[in-house]
C-alpha cells in the first residue's frame, strides 16, 4: 500500500491516536474543501452529472491495490462534500433534515472510535449506563405524569412505530382479545402502515383529515364501529405541513371508547425542552407511547431516535434469549440484559451523542434552539405574506414547516399551476440554488394544491437568511410562467 499510515492501525489502540488524530485532520480538510467547492446547499447539475463527477473522483472503491489512507480519504470525503446536500446552509429546507450540532459529532466520532455494541453488557459497560440515563431522561421529561414511564433508543420513527404497534398487538393478544385494529388519519406518517403490515395487523383505518389535522368526531365514529382492541395513532408534527393533532380532545375520545392512543411525536416531541412552547403538546400525557426523534428537532447525527412508554412494563415484549449475549445465570448473576432493549442486536452507542448535547445545553439550551426554530418559521411566514410573487397556505405555523406558492401558478389552471410549482422546484435543485421540499395540501377554497415547503429546522438561522429564497422562487416562476394570452380589448381589429 501507499501512503506513511500502517493499514492495521486502529482508532483506539495503543500507540494509533496519533494515527487517528492525522487522519481525522485530513477528514476536516477534505469536508472544509469540498464544501468550498460546492459552493452553496446542493451539487449544481442534476443526478446525472453529479454521479459523474463523484465517480470519476473516487475512483474504483475497490483497486487491486490500494491507494493509502490520505489519499483515500480526501478523494471520497472530499467527493462526499462536494455532492452532499448540506442542511447547514440556509436554503436547504426541504425536509425534516437537519445540521448535526458541532458536539454532537465530536461525541459521535468517540462513539465511532469505541464502537461498543449495544447488544450484550461485556461490549457495552459504560456505555450501557449512558444509554439507561438518556432514556430515563427522556422518559421524564415526555410523558413526566406517568408513573413508571421508560424509553427505548431506536433508529428514528419509523422502528420507533414499529415498536408502538408491536407492544399494543402484544396486549391486545395477552388479554385474550381479538386482533388489534390501528386507526390513524390521512396525515399519518407513512411507518404506521407498513408497521401494520410487517407485524401482519390489517391495514391501519385511514380516517380523512380536516385542514390537515385528524379530528376527534371522526375518530369517534370510527370507534363507535369497531369494538375490539384499538389502537389510534395521532399526530404532533405532520410530515407536510408540521401540523399537531387536537391531542387533547382525541385523548378524551379514545379514552371514553376504550381505546388507546400513540402519539408520533418524532418531530414536534422536542418542543418538550421548551416550557414556552411544551403547551402546543398538551394531551402527550394520555399516550400510551410516544415515537421521539431526536435528528430532527434535537440536531442530532443520524440516528437518534426513541419510543417513550408510559408503562415500562411494556419493554418485556421484546424479551428474548440468546444465551451467548444474555445467559439466563449471567442475568442473575447481575450482568445487564440489553438484547431486550431493541429489536435489533448490534447497534451504536446513539445515546452517547444525545448524552453528551443534553448534558452541554441542558433543557434550556435545546429548548432556546427549539423556540429559535419556531419564530423563524413565524417570521418567515410574515415575509412570504410580505411578499408580492408569493403566497402562503392559509393557517396557522404549529411548529417551523412553512407552505408557500408562486402568485404566478395562480394565474393557470390548476394543472398547469401544479406543473410550475414542480417546475420551479426541480429547476432550482438542477441549478444548486435551493432544496426546498413540496407537499399537496389543502388550499382556503378547499382544492388541494401542490405547494412549496420550507422545513425551517437550522438553529442559527435567521429569517434575513432566507429572504433570498423567496425572491429566487418568484423569479424563476416569471421565467417558466406562460405568457397570458393576448386579450381583445374592442381597440384590436
Amino acid at each position: 500500500m501507499t501512503g506513511p499510515y500502517p493499514s492495521g492501525s486502529t482508532a483506539t489502540g495503543a500507540g494509533d491516536a496519533a494515527v487517528f488524530r492525522d487522519l481525522t485532520g485530513i477528514v476536516l480538510d477534505a469536508l472544509a474543501q469540498g464544501t468550498a467547492d460546492r459552493g452553496g446547499p446542493l451539487p449544481s447539475g442534476g443526478p446525472d452529472e453529479v454521479a459523474a463527477r463523484t465517480r470519476a473522483a473516487i475512483g474504483a472503491v475497490l483497486p487491486q491495490h490500494g491507494v493509502g489512507p490520505e489519499a483515500a480519504l480526501r478523494e471520497v470525503v472530499g467527493a462526499a462534500a462536494r455532492g452532499a446536500a448540506d442542511p447547514a446552509h440556509p436554503h436547504c429546507v426541504a425536509h425534516l433534515h437537519t445540521p448535526a450540532l458541532a458536539v454532537a459529532v465530536a461525541a459521535d466520532l468517540a462513539a465511532s472510535a469505541l464502537n461498543p455494541s449495544m447488544d450484550s453488557w461485556d461490549q457495552a459497560p459504560a456505555a450501557a449506563v449512558v444509554e439507561g440515563e438518556v432514556t430515563a431522561a427522556l422518559a421524564r421529561l415526555v410523558l413526566p405524569r406517568a408513573a413508571a414511564p421508560d424509553a427505548l433508543i431506536t433508529s428514528g420513527g419509523t422502528e420507533a412505530n414499529l415498536l408502538a404497534l408491536l407492544f399494543a398487538r402484544e396486549r391486545a393478544a395477552r388479554a385474550g382479545t381479538s386482533p388489534l385494529r390501528v386507526v390513524c388519519g390521512a396525515n399519518a406518517h407513512h411507518s404506521v402502515h407498513r408497521a401494520a403490515w410487517v407485524l401482519g395487523l390489517p391495514e391501519p383505518r385511514t380516517l380523512p383529515c380536516t385542514r390537515g389535522r385528524l379530528t376527534p368526531d371522526v375518530v369517534a365514529d370510527a370507534l363507535r364501529e369497531h369494538r375490539g382492541p384499538t389502537l389510534v395513532v395521532a399526530t404532533a408534527g405532520t410530515t407536510d405541513e408540521g401540523l399537531i393533532d387536537p391531542l387533547p380532545q382525541l385523548a378524551e375520545v379514545t379514552a371514553a371508547h376504550g381505546a388507546e392512543l400513540h402519539v408520533d411525536a418524532a418531530y414536534g416531541g422536542p418542543l418538550c425542552f421548551s416550557d414556552a412552547l411544551a403547551p402546543r403538546l398538551a394531551g402527550l400525557d394520555a399516550a400510551v407511547s410516544v415515537t421521539f426523534d431526536l435528528h430532527k428537532l434535537g440536531w442530532q447525527p443520524l440516528a437518534a431516535g426513541a419510543l417513550v412508554l408510559a408503562d415500562a412494563a411494556a419493554v418485556r415484549h421484546l424479551s428474548h434469549r440468546a444465551d451467548y449475549l444474555n445467559a439466563e445465570d449471567d442475568t442473575e448473576a447481575g450482568l445487564p440484559d440489553l438484547l431486550g432493549r431493541s429489536l435489533r442486536t448490534s447497534r451504536r452507542p446513539d445515546a452517547l451523542k444525545v448524552a453528551v448535547t443534553m448534558r452541554a445545553l441542558g433543557r434550556s439550551g435545546i429548548g432556546a434552539l427549539v423556540e429559535h426554530c419556531v419564530r423563524t418559521a413565524e417570521g418567515f411566514a410574515d415575509a412570504v405574506d410580505a411578499h408580492p410573487a408569493v403566497r402562503r397556505r392559509p393557517g396557522r405555523i404549529d411548529i417551523s414547516t412553512v407552505l408557500f406558492r408562486p402568485t404566478a401558478a395562480d394565474d393557470l389552471s390548476d394543472e398547469e399551476g401544479d406543473a410550475l410549482v414542480a417546475a420551479v422546484r426541480r429547476r432550482l435543485l438542477h441549478e444548486g440554488r435551493a432544496v426546498l421540499g413540496r407537499a399537496v395540501a389543502e388550499d382556503a377554497d378547499g382544492l388541494r394544491r401542490l405547494w412549496l415547503k420550507a422545513t425551517l429546522l437550522h438553529p442559527a438561522a435567521s429569517v434575513d437568511d432566507l429572504g433570498e429564497l423567496l425572491d429566487l422562487v418568484a423569479a424563476v416562476a416569471a421565467v417558466r410562467a406562460p405568457a397570458p394570452a393576448p386579450t381583445n380589448n374592442g381597440d384590436a381589429p
